[in-house]
């Protein structure tokens, strides 16, 4: 594979870069205890302060599931709610496992994630499940998670520390992410960025630099 000119670090997003997600799963699982006339709670419960702070780990997940059972008015079981809450997260595809596992033999890898504990607990045992024995812990340098270090992109603050604790030059680093304002907020910072609109988008982009 050919080397990115003047790039060492490479800054990964997890859902929609890495792990595929479909919200629609979650939406569709809570609708099915919902009411009709509360159709529409779904998708304001994703952009909801609960759901912001227990990305940034300001409140525990038991706290958030209490917050959810008050959202949506309903005495829902702390299984249901992991359930639902984890139903948007689909799989890793082996070929971007395979692709980070290559990209390690020549750069830094990193993940940058708003994510949460919940979530994460399920992902990291995919991770482990799918990758060799052992690699799990090893594959990316270091991560950055919202809920670990108290940030969310896209707030400068979270791109000030990712660079701190790698201790590299901006224009060295590259981060991928699905969302525009999550790399506009890298490249304040002076990060170079790509967008990943496209299930096939990260395995193209490392094709085309072949």
């Amino acid at each position: 594979m050919k080397k990115l000119k003047g790039i060492k670090n490479l800054i990964f997003d997890l859902g929609n870069v890495i792990y595929d997600i479909d919200y629609k799963r979650t939406f569709d699982l809570l609708n099915s205890r919902l009411p009709k006339e509360k159709e529409n709670l779904p998708a304001a419960f994703m952009v909801s302060t609960p759901h912001f702070e227990l990305e940034k780990g300001l409140i525990s997940p038991a706290a958030f599931r209490e917050a959810a059972r008050t959202f949506f008015q309903a005495e829902w079981e702390d299984e249901f709610i992991d359930r639902v809450w984890n139903a948007l997260l689909v799989d890793i595809p082996q070929e971007r496992l395979d692709l980070l596992q290559n990209l390690k033999q020549d750069y830094r890898i990193y993940m940058l994630s708003n994510t949460n504990a919940i979530h994460f607990e399920v992902v990291e045992k995919v991770f482990r499940e799918k990758l060799p024995e052992g690699l799990w812990p090893k594959l990316f340098d270091e991560l950055f998670l919202s809920h670990e270090i108290g940030l969310r992109k896209p707030e400068r603050a979270i791109y000030e520390e990712v660079l701190s604790r790698i201790g590299g030059k901006p224009q060295e680093c590259l981060f991928f992410d699905d969302l525009r304002e999550n790399l506009e907020g890298a490249q304040v910072v002076g990060i170079q960025t790509h967008l990943i609109d496209h299930p096939k988008g990260l395995m193209n982009f490392f094709a085309d630099v072949q």
